[in-house]
């Protein structure tokens, strides 16, 4: 695999990747789905391929901490409920990655990108809406249905891209969820998925002693973001932050279906 190792970055652009791990830990325990961004910068600086296996285990560092702040809130009927359908997308997801190449995995993290803005949008207008005082609804034949489909185009995009945060807020959100068991559910969500991903993208040739090597310069960075989102959750104008992640979502989706 064609990853780059720290000495081979230039100050720029590994100054990047350390915002971008920092943006992880942040958004892991204050705004589920800001890494997006951080994806968005992953694959600008490195191989869009390569940039899913190093990007991995920042992600797993980032579900870690979040696990340990917020272990309490979890909602385990609605994890198993999920955790079938999210393995089927990862396979599906695998498969794909066994014959895209770098070009078509580029411009499908843009792509998807995209979609997962279009998806923020919609699920920020509909979660007044949909809002319940209990996260009751997986146990209907509705919501059964709804958490599978939204399962596996979380397992997928999660694979692909590392991008499965934002279906998944979607999904809880719709749910019912409110701040602390999201982030409570969604920490051990994301951790038990990403760890699972790892034989995968081993094998894929996505996770070397290259990557890993990046990793440990860039791993660091995730434990300041985590803190500073644990402050933030309770002060931050979320609004206006999505807003930005949005933008930059964006932004980043267009420039890489555009290079």
């Amino acid at each position: 695999m064609n990853t780059l190792t720290p000495w081979d970055l230039t100050g720029w652009e590994f100054a990047a990747l350390a915002f971008a791990a920092l943006l992880v830990g942040f958004s892991k325990t204050a705004v589920s789905g800001a890494n997006t961004v951080s994806l968005a910068v992953f694959a600008a600086v490195l191989p869009a391929r390569a940039s899913t296996g190093v990007l991995l285990p920042i992600l797993i560092a980032g579900d870690v901490l979040a696990v340990l702040t917020y272990r309490r809130h979890a909602h385990w009927p609605t994890l198993w409920r999920l955790f079938p359908a999210v393995a089927a997308g990862v396979v599906v997801g695998t498969v794909f990655l066994l014959w895209a190449d770098d070009g078509i995995v580029r411009t499908s993290i843009g792509a998807i990108l995209l979609l997962m803005a279009g998806v923020t949008v919609w699920r920020r207008r509909r979660a007044d809406a949909d809002a319940e005082d209990e996260p009751d609804g997986v146990v209907t034949r509705a919501g059964r249905l709804k958490a599978r489909s939204y399962g596996v185009l979380g397992g997928f995009t999660t694979m692909v891209a590392n991008a499965g945060g934002p279906v998944m807020s979607m999904y809880l959100l719709s749910a019912g969820f409110r701040k602390l068991g999201f982030l409570g559910t969604s920490a051990f969500f994301f951790l038990i998925v990403n760890t699972s991903k790892l034989p995968f993208s081993a094998g894929l040739g996505l996770i070397d002693a290259d990557s890993l090597l990046l990793d440990a310069a860039l791993v660091l960075f995730v434990v300041p973001g985590a803190l500073l989102g644990k402050w933030a959750v309770t002060r931050i104008n979320q609004r206006l932050f999505e807003q930005l992640v949005i933008a930059a979502t964006v932004v980043g989706g267009l420039q890489l279906l555009l290079r």
